[in-house]
């Protein structure tokens, strides 16, 4: 079978990444990019730099990559779907829940495979956390807690750090726990003096009753990427930035000393650290929409899970705006 054609739209700060993966890929051959804004990054090699979504189509491709800023994601990947387009829409899926939903909608009618890049579900931790979660290692889930803190990224310029970062932590809680959520209840702040927030505590409830929390923001002179989750038998813990996982296992020796048993509702017990093999995440991400496009594997992130991301993100920022507890999928 010939390899897939590939295209990509956007060849900036995410971008680059998809065509550098794309040329190492097998089954998929990048053909064409395009980016009004030119090859600032010189990824392109011989290809030239088409101007936009219609040149790209024109080239022949067989599937495409949209990362170009979010408030162009809608007419982009409608344009693709018009065109019989495979296409992989860089998280966001757009600017907002009936965009979302309008691009869904025409992938769906088209019979196409519509993807989008939530890629920390290809993070080597996240992959190990959601299978030992769902072998029964943590027993019943009590609790996810995510931390997503960095500085501010030049790249981003449309969006605050609900839409660029905790999108991510709201599709992995759902995706690890196997549950939509119930209900948020947002804060946010405003302290860089850009239009958009770049800082938000959420908390809530999933629908099967477990608690989560996220922590995410750009004012951190550190990068912190952590998902915590624990239930009855321990925690898991994984760092998403070094893709590394740890369970802390509940202790199985009693406490003897009285004053710290009464307060202790489990004992500290064996620590491991899981020895995992690390491929990019990208690139494990690209291969799950060349399957799901050669209709050999179903792993790609749909967008209909973009869609309902999106429903908890905008009810996470109205909650922030009304100071009320918001439930999305009422």
């Amino acid at each position: 079978m010939a390899d897939l054609r590939v295209g990509v739209l956007g060849i900036g700060s995410m971008g680059r990444h998809h065509v550098r993966n794309l040329r190492a890929a097998q089954g998929m051959e990048l053909v064409a990019v395009a980016d009004p804004g030119g090859d600032r990054f010189g990824v392109a090699g011989d290809l030239d730099v088409l101007p936009d979504v219609q040149a790209l189509i024109n080239a022949g491709i067989d599937a495409a990559v949209v990362a170009v800023p979010t408030v162009f994601h809608e007419d982009a990947a409608l344009a693709l779907a018009d065109a019989g387009v495979h296409t992989l829409v860089e998280k966001p899926l757009a600017l907002d829940v009936r965009a979302a939903q309008r691009v869904a909608t025409a992938f769906e009618k088209a019979g196409l495979v519509g993807a989008v890049g939530y890629v920390e579900r290809c993070n080597p931790a996240l992959m190990e956390m959601r299978k030992r979660i769902a072998e029964g290692q943590l027993g019943a889930i009590h609790q996810i807690v995510t931390r997503r803190q960095s500085p501010f990224p030049a790249r981003i310029s449309d969006v605050g750090v609900v839409k660029d970062l905790a999108t991510h932590d709201i599709d992995l809680t759902a995706w690890v726990s196997g549950s939509t959520y119930e209900s948020v209840f947002a804060q946010t702040a405003y302290r860089s003096g850009r239009d958009h927030e770049d800082m938000l505590v959420a908390s809530g409830r999933l629908a099967s009753g477990v608690l989560v929390n996220h922590l995410v923001n750009w004012l951190t002179p550190y990068k912190d990427r952590r998902t915590i989750v624990t239930g009855e038998h321990g925690a898991l813990v994984a760092d998403t930035a070094m893709g590394d996982l740890t369970f802390y296992e509940n202790g199985r020796m009693p406490v003897q000393w009285d004053q710290i048993a009464a307060f202790r509702g489990v004992s500290e017990g064996t620590i491991t650290r899981y020895a995992l093999t690390k491929r990019e995440p990208i690139a494990v991400e690209l291969e799950h929409f060349r399957d799901a496009v050669l209709g050999i594997g179903s792993d790609h992130v749909t967008m209909e899970e973009g869609v309902a991301a999106l429903r908890v993100v905008e009810a996470v920022l109205e909650s922030a705006d009304t100071g009320k507890v918001m439930h999305p999928h009422v």
